[in-house]
């Protein structure tokens, strides 16, 4: 099968699988696996933060944000179209006990003023704004690069007003390597940080959080209450040291396997890519093609590729490390036959 689902579908390598077995080990709920401080260490580094602290998903990791930032009653503003607010169970609710506020983006990014605008003044009647989010690259904008600029400017509407900014950056590695800006630049302009270490990066599990010394100790004590301290959590973090010291700069091959994949779907009559493709997402309109989503997607399965609708016309395509430049020319080629019937 050709998996184009997600980043999500890799798999660790030889030397990610070695790494596991031979990771040294201890009991983080003590802070005595050496592994995962390394870890920590070197995430916290790449950031620029003072401190980092590995959790078991994206999900965990920016509601563990969200629980350390706000109060119960608080209002969280982010984009309308933000992976926090349509694909997080609505955990932001259901645990920290806060509203959302979506403001409408354009290609993920928020307009500054209008973040300034959605801050909430002092009135009995409404909640405090309590949290802004950025999400970078942002997955329904089609991995779109949210500007640096764009993050300063918010930044600094939130610091204007004593609001943290936190960053669910999943795919920021991505974000970096496609703007050419690093990680710690996207990063200085946050109070927290989230990134998967599970998607284009190719480890098994996990994420990283980062922030300060104290947003850390605190983040430490909410990922304990929701279950996620670990204990002998080296051989989960090994995998994630590669990750960060070897499959950063490839992902540029996902990106460009994803430009050619582009290009050659916009070149097949009846479909329409919909996004400006920078970093390892395509989405491609189907409504032309007079079939659903669903059976647009079964029918490539019956060719052996893998993807999965992403709105009543829109199939989402995303390049990982088991794509392989050939294969591309393959999905093209099934795509083609599909769509003429």
């Amino acid at each position: 099968m050709i998996d184009l689902r997600s980043d999500t579908v890799t798999k660790p390598d030889e030397k990610m699988r070695k790494a596991m077995y031979e990771a040294e080990v201890g009991d983080d709920v003590y802070g005595e696996d050496p592994t995962v401080n390394k870890l920590e260490e070197i995430a916290a580094a790449v950031l620029g933060k003072e401190d980092a602290l590995f959790v078991t998903s994206g999900t965990q990791g920016n509601q563990i944000a969200g629980l350390v930032h706000c109060r119960p009653g608080q209002e969280v503003i982010m984009e309308s179209q933000a992976h926090i607010f349509l694909y997080e169970a609505a955990a932001l609710s259901a645990f920290a006990g806060v509203q959302i506020k979506t403001i409408d983006g354009n290609n993920g990014a928020m307009n500054p003023a209008e973040v300034e605008a959605a801050v909430r003044g002092e009135d009995i009647h409404q909640p405090e704004t309590g949290l802004v989010c950025i999400e970078n690259t942002h997955n329904k904008a089609g991995g779109a690069v949210v500007p640096l600029e764009n993050m300063e400017a918010i930044y600094q509407v939130a610091k204007r007003n004593g609001i943290p900014v936190h960053l669910d950056g999943a795919r920021l590695f991505n974000a970096s390597v496609a703007s050419g800006t690093s990680v710690k630049e996207f990063a200085k302009y946050t109070d927290s940080v989230q990134f998967c270490l599970s998607k284009g990066l190719g480890a098994p599990v996990g994420s990283i959080i980062a922030g300060s010394s104290d947003f850390i100790s605190s983040a430490r004590k909410w990922r304990k209450r929701l279950g996620g301290g670990l204990r002998q959590v080296g051989v989960l973090a090994a995998p994630g040291i590669i990750a960060l010291e070897e499959n950063v700069m490839r992902l540029e091959i996902d990106h460009t396997n994803a430009k050619h994949l582009a290009e050659g779907l916009q070149a097949i009559e009846g479909l329409t890519v919909t996004n400006n493709v920078a970093t390892n997402i395509i989405l491609v309109d189907i409504s032309d093609c007079g079939m659903s989503t669903d059976a647009f997607v079964q029918q490539l399965k019956g060719h052996h590729i893998l993807t999965g609708a992403f709105g009543p016309n829109t199939i989402r395509f995303v390049t990982n490390n088991r794509i392989r430049e050939e294969e591309i020319h393959t999905v093209l080629e099934n795509v083609k036959k599909i769509v003429k019937g």
